[in-house]
């Protein structure tokens, strides 16, 4: 190239060629940092995960090799979240910062492992850029629950690195080295079941192994094709795995009344449309909802005939230009795991799917494009130029796809926008609304979710909760059980039922619920905070606190069980215990008003009393109308001798609660003083 670094040293170039790769993501990505959790399937991977916060450990790393939690067997996926939270906790920014970490490795090793088997620098590097820089990959990056994604293709590309080592220098040692690689890839998420055959097809091009005419390429085939099989042991292996895992979960389940032949011809639109977004990268969404059998023959067939087209042609040229059919079958073919010829949940497609196929397509587009620049004597610079305007567009198109990822409603009312009918968004933002107490919204979106998909256990288990938040009990009861009846394995389900019952006084029923609950997932915190609660009801302190305490146990910031089991241990004159969980309490959530109220408690029967003035001021910053902390407030100060300040907050107590008693009696007291 007519261009001034290009003259550097082979060394210099690849350096500052992986400089200039790694500067690019990390500017466009550099947001992410400052993005919270997903409140979807973040919470399945982190949020809510007991076995992960509790950090590394003996038990975690058991739990981790041997769970199908979240529909996976994938335990190094698993390990990596444990060691994130055992250095970050549950603060985002370092989940999200271990995501762009691994996809920035990717960038580099793509980079590398395409020069290697090339010889062409800058060419490969382009291809990484495409990879680095596409905003279909911006899913995998921004989304913490995708780290399976891009763990498992940290491994794939490894994998790769370690074949070229062994294509160029043969041995057992080194084939058992690159077969380990590959095992642990599988480890991270079952993707990379297509890898051998990929690795068949890098022999064709460009390790040149096939030979260079169709004798050589039949006669060394057999022998090359039999080198893969012992891939294929540990593969078979995964599979089962994960179909079982997957069986278990349900996500195969609900989908089995596919036929065929819908399946087929939407993994046909699905290679088309994949296709389409690489080419226009736009409208992309983090859930395409699965038209089912109303999808329409004509997208399908003008599909089948790109798909057929581009086929033909690229087979026809591909003798004089062995990479394009190289490129062409590795999209086909890694694609072929995500297609829905095996449906797994709803949606019909995915961004994240198109990871490593994409990988393929880069590769015809870089090499077709210097094959076309050559043929038209094209300057070497004006190429340049616009590869460098092309990585330009698409590096502004990631920034404005990876500004949707700032927060979940942000997400899927752009869901909203780019979709139709779409179920799952309208469920999130339910979740979203009821969250922030907003349950007018959350009950119009989980309606319409319900709507579209009338047997959506979930979103019948959250319109029950929005409406029990609205006083609408037995509304939301209704909901609970509609849930309960199509997934009567919902945990989630079941705990929330007993909440509702619990508000209606039906406590035996409630205790029933919170059992099944922890019946069905014994790691489930929430639940035995709930059966916690019931007992007290029942009058069974010390049962409770066994009941918190394991909550805890298994999710050691959980701030509600650190209150009430701080709160019990201060009425059973526990002090230094209770104080110890009432300090975790406001630590875990600075917001916890009552945690801040009955630590003032404390602390004043520990002769405290400017330390509980200080809790008592906390508490009513939140909440300045709360009239337990203004009347325990006036206590403090009366016992510290501000009587006037003590009767300010003594009135503000009984103006709120004019039936407050003690408040009432401790104004009158202050008052026969003066």
């Amino acid at each position: 190239m007519d261009i001034e670094f290009i003259r550097l040293p082979l060394r210099s170039q690849k350096g500052l060629a992986i400089f200039l790769l790694i500067t690019v993501v990390v500017l466009v990505y550099a947001p992410v940092k400052d993005y919270p959790f997903i409140n979807y399937d973040d919470n399945l991977y982190v949020t809510e995960v007991s076995q992960v916060q509790q950090g590394l450990g003996w038990d975690s790393v058991v739990w981790a090799m041997t769970t199908m939690e979240a529909a996976f067997w994938h335990p190094l996926t698993w390990l990596s979240h444990i060691l994130d939270y055992q250095l970050f906790g549950l603060n985002p920014a370092g989940h999200h910062l271990t995501n762009l970490l691994f996809h920035l490795a990717n960038v580099v090793l793509f980079f590398w492992v395409l020069h290697r088997m090339t010889g062409a620098l800058w060419p490969s590097a382009m291809v990484a850029a495409l990879f680095a820089l596409h905003p279909l990959n911006v899913e995998s990056v921004a989304w913490v629950a995708e780290r399976k994604n891009v763990l498992s293709t940290l491994f794939w590309l490894l994998t790769l690195l370690a074949y070229v080592g062994y294509v160029k220098m043969p041995g057992w040692q080194r084939y058992l080295g690159m077969m380990g690689i590959f095992v642990l890839g599988l480890m991270a998420k079952p993707m990379l079941v297509t890898l051998p055959c990929v690795l068949l097809l890098l022999d064709y091009w460009p390790l040149g192994r096939l030979g260079k005419d169709s004798k050589e390429f039949w006669e060394r085939l057999p022998k090359l094709a039999a080198e893969k099989l012992p891939l294929f042991i540990p593969v078979a292996a995964v599979s089962v795995v994960a179909i079982e895992a997957q069986s278990q979960a349900g996500a195969l389940s609900s989908w089995e009344g596919l036929s065929l032949g819908t399946r087929v011809a939407n993994a046909v639109l699905s290679y088309g449309l994949y296709l389409k977004k690489m080419v226009w990268p736009m409208d992309l969404a983090v859930f395409y909802p699965h038209p089912g059998s109303s999808l329409g023959a004509g997208p399908v067939a003008l599909a089948a005939l790109l798909l057929g087209g581009l086929s033909l042609g690229l087979w026809c040229r591909g003798r004089k230009s062995p990479y394009l059919v190289v490129g062409w079958l590795w999209y086909l073919g890694t694609l072929v795991p995500v297609s829905g010829l095996i449906q797994v949940g709803g949606h019909a497609m995915a961004d994240r799917f198109a990871y490593v196929p994409l990988m393929g397509l880069f590769i015809i587009l870089v090499w077709g494009a210097a094959e076309l620049a050559q043929t038209l004597h094209l300057p070497k610079a004006w190429v340049a130029v616009t590869g460098l305007c092309l990585l330009l567009a698409l590096a502004v198109l990631t920034r404005v796809q990876l500004s949707y990822w700032q927060s979940t409603r942000a997400l899927f009312e752009h869901v909203l926008v780019v979709t139709s009918n779409n179920q799952v968004a309208h469920n999130a933002l339910g979740i979203e609304f009821t969250k922030e107490k907003q349950l007018e919204k959350a009950v119009e979106h989980l309606t319409r979710a319900l709507s579209i998909y009338p047997a959506y256990a979930d979103a019948h288990n959250n319109l029950g909760l929005a409406l029990s938040w609205q006083g609408r009990l037995d509304e939301g009861i209704q909901h609970y059980q509609q849930a309960l009846a199509i997934r009567p394995d919902s945990y989630a389900a079941h705990n929330n039922l007993g909440l509702a019952v619990l508000g209606a006084g039906r406590v035996d029923e409630a205790i029933d619920h919170f059992s099944q609950a922890l019946l069905l997932n014994p790691n489930f915190p929430k639940a035995y905070k709930n059966l916690g609660n019931a007992m007290l009801d029942k009058g069974n302190r010390a049962k409770a606190i066994e009941l918190f305490r394991k909550a805890l146990e298994l999710r050691p910031g959980f701030a509600e069980a650190h209150y009430n089991l701080g709160t019990e241990l201060l009425k059973t004159a526990d002090f230094s215990d209770a104080k110890v969980h009432l300090l975790a309490a406001v630590e875990a959530n600075p917001d916890y008003l009552e945690a801040y109220v009955n630590l003032g408690v404390l602390l004043k029967r520990e002769g405290k009393v400017d330390e509980a003035i200080d809790a008592y001021r906390k508490a009513l910053q939140l909440n300045p109308n709360h009239a337990e902390a203004h009347n325990n407030l006036g206590t403090a100060l009366a016992q510290k001798g501000d009587f006037q300040q003590a009767v300010h907050h003594f009135l503000k107590a009984v103006t709120i609660h004019p039936n407050y008693r003690e408040a009432q009696e401790n104004l009158n007291r202050l008052r026969s003083r003066e």
